[in-house]
């Protein structure tokens, strides 16, 4: 995979997350507006929090992941380090 595609990849994962997370906030927000007026309780909200969140933290982890840190490149970039060694 070229580092074009691999920035698109993480770029179409950080838009899908935000997107996610703004669609997460107005449905709950509508919701604790429904129970709160109709239903007196909060555990359609917290149901609906929960499981939707579960999503959300997965799209966020893809998105946001420590890429740079143990990423596509880091093996390459570990036996690099290692032949440099063996070369001092």
């Amino acid at each position: 995979m070229d580092l074009r595609q691999r920035i698109e990849k993480k770029v179409d994962a950080e838009i899908k997350f935000k997107e996610n997370l703004y669609k997460y906030l107005v449905v709950n927000l509508i919701i604790a507006g429904i129970s709160l007026v109709f239903l007196k309780s909060f555990s359609l909200l917290m149901a609906v929090m929960l499981f939707w969140g579960i999503g959300l933290i997965h799209d966020f982890l893809k998105a946001y992941s420590f890429d740079d840190m143990v990423g596509y490149d880091y093996r390459e970039r570990k036996i690099q380090e290692e032949l440099s060694k063996l070369g001092d």
